[in-house]
């Protein structure tokens, strides 16, 4: 089962690489960018779904130059909370945005 969530982070994130552009602006990224991006964003996916208190698959996560977002629903405010906890500690992310809501 372990193994299986790794290779779907790898294929997640080799998906977002082989889209990636080269362009760089202010409200753009390059690829270097880009890159660190998708694997923060798949690190955090795994080690939301590693938490035993977060075991959801509505939670959505976006990567923005090391910021991250969070979305979606979980089952109580703890979870919440929680959710924002595990991202800040995946190296990489500058700061969560969490925008997760109580179903």
């Amino acid at each position: 089962m372990k193994l299986s969530k790794n290779i779907t982070a790898v294929a997640l994130t080799l998906a977002v690489l082989l889209a990636t552009g080269c362009a760089s602006s202010r409200n753009d990224s390059s690829t270097g960018e880009k890159f660190d991006d998708s694997v923060i964003t798949a690190k955090v996916k795994t080690a939301i779904f590693n938490d035993p208190a977060l075991k959801t698959a509505e939670i959505t996560v976006v990567t923005f130059k090391g910021q991250v977002m969070l979305s979606g629903f979980v089952g109580d405010p703890a979870s919440i909370a929680e959710a924002a906890k595990v991202a800040r500690t995946v190296a990489g992310v500058t700061s969560v945005k969490n925008d997760l809501v109580k179903k």
